[in-house]
């Protein structure tokens, strides 16, 4: 899944936006408390509900322009980037990669079939989390 949009906000207050978050969920993943240099590299395991955790790894941490993660579990990889073009000093091009890589035949299906009708619903979510964050500013 591949969402393009363009904001209008700076890229440095929506790259701030991301990384609050980004810290929020480590923080309260792990309970330590660790700062944007810290991020890169930075692996850890989220519990989503008591059977499904997955490791995340922070791939790539360039201020105002990239945020990259990998979460992986036992049945599959997802791997979501957030690329940030600065176009003015008031607006910004926001570029959202999601790609999933499952393990095993059934999953790949059960997957594909499962993403296929989830993607409109995902992708307007995620459009509605721009027009918040836009809204913030």
């Amino acid at each position: 899944m591949e969402i393009v949009r363009k904001l209008n906000m700076p890229a440095s207050f929506f790259y701030d936006k991301v990384m609050d978050s980004v810290l929020f969920d480590v923080r309260k993943a792990t309970g330590k408390s660790v700062t944007r240099k810290q991020l890169k590299n930075f692996e850890y395991i989220k519990q989503f509900s008591k059977n499904n955790r997955a490791r995340i790894k922070i791939e790539e941490v360039i201020e105002n322009q990239s945020y990259k993660f990998r979460t992986s579990t036992t049945k599959n990889d997802f791997v979501v980037h957030y690329q940030i073009k600065p176009l003015d000093d008031k607006t910004c091009e926001v570029r959202y990669t999601e790609q999933m890589e499952s393990y095993g035949l059934l999953q790949k299906l059960n997957d594909m079939i499962l993403g296929t009708l989830l993607m409109y619903f995902k992708k307007r979510r995620f459009n509605k989390m721009l027009e918040m964050i836009e809204g913030t500013y």
